[in-house]
């Protein structure tokens, strides 16, 4: 076994090498770049060598630098975690020539499954499903746009080099194809460094499932069961987990058989992923395409830990290391269901824009242990960082494991409850949204499950105004309460000699403004109005280590609620979901202009892509402007009206700060 392992990664996925290292006695050195000099998986291993700037190009991509930073601290072999260099052949190749073990497949490998393409045609050869496609080398945008005719809408347009959702387009009619491949492609080579695509027909109700593989260099190759990945969003997996519902042993049994001769035909060793596309057609049964291989630890992979009861990442440091797979298949058993939820810093209800700020608050669910029966979290951030334009969006994974399928959803959907984070947006309500559904409660799943129950999980409060206000209210009195002196006078109970003191309160929810008044009664009842709902307001405070939280009692709700103010922003949690509300200073507000809707600003900090107008064009709402690039994303900029283009600001090329107005349009 290795003495020190370098891992080339950060966030999450270094924490987690970094803590079964730990647990195997195996020391460990992070690298960072300028952006992650004070990041969580620097404090968590035993040494940190810097490597660059903040972008990936400039530190994590910059391999000649980790080799040296390995080499300079004695580490004996660099553990490649997920994304960045884990998938590279020649980085593979490169620690082999500097005496360095990989710890992953074969260079080897890695090359024959990292190009869609040639996989697919070495899956055909060895007898694996295929999905009908065009995976050739001829990559003339007009022959693509044949091909894809040919094949018939609607075709999915896939990076041959990449992952992730990266390079990945839907397309479902021909006038579309055009622009989608030309998008895939800039994205692709900003991504993996080539723009070659493939493309396939696009299933219907695909569900995505892959079986995790494990071989070592004796030769042995076993599967460790099935994931099902289907709840996605642009590609990009949202929900994952193990075992997938529906899926019989006989299936099971096809698949694992499948995913080890995939493995086996390119002489596989440490942990992989077969991928496939199932199919549900409507008179029953399943069938299952190749997809991809992926040639690493996956994201995903904590739920297949929970229900075998192993660690995955040690068993790739013993592999690596020479020694033979721990287990057999015979000897491998499910044993109740995991499910993995990834939160993101994101605005779901805003096309899952991504969210870049500080974690002003994060507070987890408390964990109850690293496999079965638990609630555990995986994360490579902590309370007062920074999440950063430079790197993906993923703050943390939740994972969760029960007896049953059940009683995982109801341990998943308690533990996002229990989760609180302020300072930008994430996606954790969109989550307990889904885990909600009627879809995904029923296991009726495939990869459009999202747009389907479009309209349970988006623009959903479940706070609901009343409670928002309460709590807000709430807040303002407890904090007025904690200032008070011993001395009468500077009691704050709203007591008059005569007469009952009224209290204005002014208020923005979901963009609208509202008042309420708040009326002391003389015996010392709070009546709150909001409009025409008025009730009597009762709370206690409860102790907590930061932010307000109280047993609040409002028209006929009773909740424990946790509150934190920033600035004017009140952040509002409790059982039911969570939610914000504005308080309004009425002076400072009064004459404030409407929104400019000539002004278009990123949404996000990020680089100019392209422009697809110049000045002097005239434009029509809802029309593609710009397009931005951001958290390894493009995101398109469209007109908020009709006018007419009066100046670009910025270049192709220029980065630019969250806010930065992008050009100007003259509105009719």
């Amino acid at each position: 076994m290795f003495t020190k392992i370098l891992i080339a990664n950060r966030g999450e996925i270094a924490c987690r090498v970094a803590a079964t290292a730990r647990r195997m006695g195996v020391r460990t050195v992070a690298v960072y770049s300028d952006a992650d000099a004070s990041a969580k998986h620097v404090a968590a291993c035993d040494e940190a060598v810097h490597i660059g700037g903040s972008a990936p190009k400039d530190s994590y991509l910059q391999w000649q630098r980790i080799l040296d930073a390995a080499k300079a601290t004695g580490a004996q072999a660099i553990h490649p975690g997920y994304g960045f260099l884990s998938e590279n052949e020649a980085f593979a190749n490169a620690c082999a020539e500097a005496g360095l073990v990989f710890i992953g497949p074969p260079a080897s490998a890695i090359q024959a499954m990292g190009l869609k393409a040639e996989s697919k045609r070495l899956m055909e050869s060895a007898g694996v499903p295929l999905v009908p496609g065009y995976h050739g080398a001829d990559q003339d945008p007009h022959m693509l746009q044949h091909e894809a005719d040919r094949i018939g809408y609607p075709v999915l347009i896939k990076a041959s080099a990449g992952g992730g959702g990266k390079g990945m387009r839907a397309v479902e009619k021909a006038e579309d194809f055009a622009a989608a491949l030309a998008s895939c492609k800039r994205e692709a080579i900003n991504s993996f460094g080539s723009d070659a695509v493939l493309v396939e027909k696009y299933a219907q109700r695909p569900r995505h499932i892959e079986i995790q593989v494990f071989g070592d260099t004796h030769g042995n190759c076993v599967y460790l069961f099935e994931r099902d990945c289907s709840v996605q969003r642009r590609h990009q997996k949202v929900l994952e987990e193990a075992p997938a519902p529906g899926m019989t042993p006989e299936l099971r049994a096809q698949m694992g058989a499948a995913a080890v001769a995939a493995a086996k035909a390119v002489n596989y060793v440490g942990a992989g992923t077969v991928e496939f596309i199932v199919e549900q057609p409507p008179e029953g049964g399943m069938r299952f395409y190749f997809m991809e291989m992926n040639t690493r630890l996956q994201v995903e992979h904590p739920v297949t830990e929970a229900i075998t009861g192993l660690d995955l990442v040690e068993w790739q440091l013993r592999v690596a290391s020479g020694e033979p797979l721990p287990l057999k298949q015979e000897e491998l058993h499910i044993q109740g269901h995991a499910i993995e939820a990834r939160i993101c810093a994101e605005t779901p209800d805003n096309q899952f824009l991504p969210a870049t700020g500080r974690l002003d608050v994060f507070r987890k669910p408390a964990c109850t242990s690293f496999t079965r029966g638990s609630v555990r979290i995986d994360d490579g951030v902590r309370e007062g960082d920074t999440i950063s334009p430079f790197y993906d969006s993923m703050v943390a994974k939740l994972i969760v494991h029960g007896r049953t399928r059940a009683e995982a959803l109801a341990r998943l959907d308690a533990a996002l409850a229990e989760t609180r984070i302020v300072g930008l947006s994430t996606n954790v309500q969109f989550l307990r949204h889904v885990v909600t559904s009627p879809s995904f409660a029923q296991a009726n799943l495939d990869t459009a499950l999202i747009p389907r129950e479009a309209g349970v999980l988006f623009n959903r409060d479940k706070v609901g105004l009343n409670l928002a206000v309460a709590a807000a209210v709430a807040q303002t009195l407890l904090a007025e309460r904690a200032s008070e002196g011993k001395d009468p006078f500077s009691r704050r109970d709203g007591w008059r000699p005569h007469g009952l003191t009224v209290r204005r309160f002014d208020f923005e929810y979901q963009g609208e403004a509202m008042q309420a008044s708040l009326t002391y009664l003389h015996d010392g009842t709070l009546q709150l109005a909001l409009g025409e709902v008025c009730g009597v307001l009762a709370f206690d405070a409860l102790p907590a280590e930061k932010g307000t939280l109280m047993d609040l009692r409002f028209l006929g709700q009773r909740q424990a609620v946790q509150t934190w103010q920033r600035e004017e922003v009140v952040h509002v949690f409790c059982a039911l979901g969570a939610t914000q509300i504005t308080e309004l200073d009425a002076l400072a507000h009064a004459g404030e202009a409407a929104h400019d809707v000539g002004r278009l600003t990123a949404p996000m900090p990020g680089k100019v892509v392209s422009f697809a107008v110049k000045a002097g064009d005239v434009v029509k709402k809802g029309q593609p402007l710009a397009v931005m690039e951001a958290m390894k994303m493009e995101h398109t900029i469209a007109a908020p009206a009709d006018g007419t283009v009066a100046e670009l600001l910025y270049a192709p090329g220029d980065q630019v700060a969250e806010g930065a107005e992008l050009l100007k349009i003259q509105t009719a």
